[in-house]
């Protein structure tokens, strides 16, 4: 069985830079965004979780999407975060992304009112109706309350703009079992099960950490794929440290990223990682590329 890949294989989750005066730093995200598929990414994923979306306004999305789609031309799939806790306002959001010029649209499951697995699938489906574009996915319990189940997702499965999932719900069977029947594409959002998901019919990786290591991420996936597992595992096994630094030891995607970038403030309620934190992951970030040639 041949793996869907409707955006690539390699996807970063971007950061938004902010100027020092707190406001989108276009620029910056232009010049981060062409380095990030220099450097290997085959697409990006705006406006998410670590591009800080709870705290940028509508304009400043579209605005950060057709800056980055000038940047790195047509080439590079840009896929738009747009979900929200409303219908309404994510289907208005899903237009202005089209609009902007995205070619993809990231859709979380609506978060806080915890809607019941029908309201779920009918809120992934108004949106899949209104825009052309193809939908991820974004299953994330651990922060919306609410989990796309198997058997939704197996329904959803049937829109022709359902296409992907964005996979951060820690059910590997789950996602083995949809992946078997479907043709829809995986995406890890967790960087630990990057590897795992991949083996069992993955598409790839939905990445905070791709942010500042994309080379050793990916050459996980260009080991697995030349069949050399025990390679692909090696370099698994490398980029753990970094990863649970960034991601699982108490500061959020955004905050680390940023911090190994020096990629301007974050805003509230986020606060920028303290000196000890940032040190830390620097530590990483160097044994990482020390040990795997890898350096922006």
């Amino acid at each position: 069985m041949t793996t869907p890949r409707p955006f690539g294989r390699a996807l970063c989750a971007m950061i938004t830079p902010f100027a020092a005066d707190g406001g989108p730093d276009l620029g910056a995200a232009a010049r981060h965004a062409a380095g990030l598929v220099a450097r290997g990414c085959e697409g990006l994923v705006l406006n998410g979780t670590t591009g800080e979306s709870p705290t940028t306004s509508d304009a400043e999305k579209s605005a950060l999407i057709r800056a980055v789609r000038e940047a790195v031309g047509p080439g590079a799939p840009l896929v738009a975060g747009v979900g929200s806790a409303d219908t309404r306002h994510t289907v208005e959001l899903a237009r202005a992304a089209e609009r902007a010029g995205a070619d993809g649209l990231l859709v979380v499951t609506p978060y806080y009112s915890r809607p019941p697995q029908a309201a779920v699938e009918a809120h992934f489906r108004t949106v899949a109706d209104a825009t052309g574009l193809p939908l991820m996915l974004y299953d994330i319990p651990g922060r919306t309350g609410t989990r796309i189940e198997v058997e939704t997702v197996l329904r959803l499965a049937d829109h022709p703009r359902v296409v992907a999932v964005k996979d951060c719900a820690y059910d590997l069977l789950g996602s083995a079992k949809v992946i078997g029947r479907t043709s829809l594409a995986y995406y890890s959002g967790c960087e630990e099960l990057n590897l795992p998901l991949y083996a069992v019919g993955g598409a790839g990786f939905v990445s905070t950490v791709a942010n500042v290591a994309p080379e050793p991420l990916r050459a996980v996936l260009d080991a697995f794929d030349a069949g050399d597992t025990a390679r692909a595992a090696e370099l698994n096994r490398l980029v753990l440290p970094l990863t649970e630094l960034m991601m699982a030891a108490g500061l959020p995607g955004a905050v680390t990223a940023k911090a190994l970038l020096r990629a301007g403030p974050v805003r509230a309620p986020l606060q920028s990682a303290g000196r000890e934190a940032a040190d830390g992951l620097l530590r990483a970030y160097e044994e990482l590329t020390a040990r795997t040639g890898a350096d922006g």
